[in-house]
C-alpha cells in the first residue's frame, strides 16, 4: 500500500487521532500556564463549543462522505489541477500545496469579515466571551459547509497530492486549537514564533471586541499573509490581560454560550459594524494604531 492509499484509507482516523491528541495537550497546557482568567463557566462553554464540533462533523460526513481527500484523489487520478497538469515533482508539490491551501483559508477568513451575510455566520466564532482552545473549533455549521465547498474548488484548481490535503487538514485543526489556546508564552518565544506561525497572543488580538482589532491578524497557521497584506497588528491596545473578548451587543449567556442560541445567532440582530465594508471610518478610528 502506497502512502497516498494509506492516507486515503485512514484519513478519518488520522484526523481524529491528531484532534484528540492536540486537544489534550493544549488543554493541559492551559491548566499549567493560562494567559487570562476565564470569565464564564468553562463547563457550559466547552459543552456548547464541542457540541458544535460534533454537529459539524456529522453534517460534513452526511453531505460530503468522501471529504476533501476524496476530491484530491479524484483529481490526481484524472490529472486535474495545476500541479498535475504541469507534473510538479512530488517533493515540491506537497509543501507548495499546503502553503497554497493555507493562503486560500486566509483569503476565506478575510472574506467572511468583508461580506455582511457571511459575517453573520462567522460571528458565532467571535461571540465566544472567552478565548481558549475550544474557541478554535467553534463555527456555525453553515460556515463549515461553505468552507468545505471552497476547499473543494481550490483542490480542483490546484490538484494537490492526497498527502498534502491530509497534512493541511491536520495542521489547520491543530494550529486553530494552539493559536486559540489560553496559553502564556515567554515574550521572546512568542516574537520568534510569530515570524512563521500564528501564536495565541497574535491571534487573540483578532478576537478583541474592538472592530479594528477584530479586522486584523486573519491567519490560522502561517503568519506571513497578514504581514504581506498589511493586516498584521502586533498587540491589542488594552493589553492581553485587559482586553475584552467577544462582540459588542452579544453578552447574553443563552446566546453566546448555549448551543441553541449559538445556532440561531446568525439570524438575529444586525451586522454591528464589524463587517469590513460596514465600518464607520471616523477620524477617531483612523487614528487608532
Amino acid at each position: 500500500m502506497s502512502l497516498e492509499q494509506f492516507m486515503l484509507a485512514n484519513e478519518l482516523a488520522i484526523r481524529i487521532g491528531f484532534f484528540l491528541g492536540v486537544l489534550t495537550l493544549v488543554g493541559l497546557w492551559e491548566l499549567v500556564a493560562p494567559r487570562r482568567v476565564l470569565t464564564v463557566s468553562k463547563a457550559w462553554r466547552w459543552t456548547s463549543n464541542l457540541g458544535l464540533v460534533v454537529i459539524n462533523s456529522v453534517v460534513l460526513r452526511l453531505l460530503f462522505p468522501l471529504a476533501a481527500v476524496g476530491v484530491a484523489a479524484f483529481c490526481v487520478e484524472n490529472g486535474w489541477g495545476l500541479l498535475n497538469h504541469f507534473r510538479v515533482p512530488y517533493a515540491i508539490a506537497v509543501p507548495l500545496a499546503v502553503i497554497a491551501l493555507d493562503f486560500v483559508i486566509w483569503l476565506q477568513h478575510v472574506m467572511v469579515h468583508a461580506v455582511p451575510a457571511l459575517w453573520r455566520l462567522h460571528r458565532v466564532h467571535h461571540a465566544d466571551p472567552d478565548f481558549d482552545l475550544t474557541t478554535g473549533v467553534r463555527f456555525h455549521p453553515i460556515e463549515i459547509v461553505l468552507s468545505m465547498l471552497i476547499k473543494f474548488a481550490t483542490i480542483v484548481v490546484l490538484g494537490p497530492p492526497v498527502v498534502a490535503v491530509v497534512i493541511f487538514e491536520v495542521l489547520l485543526n491543530a494550529s486553530a486549537m494552539f493559536n486559540h489556546g489560553n496559553l502564556h508564552l515567554p515574550a521572546a518565544v512568542d516574537r520568534a514564533l510569530r515570524w512563521c506561525i500564528v501564536t495565541p497572543d497574535m491571534h487573540r488580538v483578532h478576537h478583541s471586541v474592538e472592530d479594528d482589532e477584530t479586522n486584523s491578524n486573519f491567519g490560522f497557521s502561517l503568519s506571513w499573509w497578514d504581514r504581506l497584506f498589511g493586516t498584521y497588528r502586533d498587540q491589542p491596545r488594552a493589553g492581553h490581560v485587559g482586553m475584552t473578548i467577544g462582540i459588542h451587543g452579544h453578552s447574553d449567556p443563552h446566546e453566546v454560550t448555549r448551543l441553541p442560541g449559538m445556532l440561531l445567532l446568525p439570524f438575529r440582530g444586525g451586522d454591528e459594524g464589524y463587517a469590513i465594508n460596514r465600518r464607520e471610518w471616523s477620524k477617531e478610528a483612523q487614528r487608532k494604531p
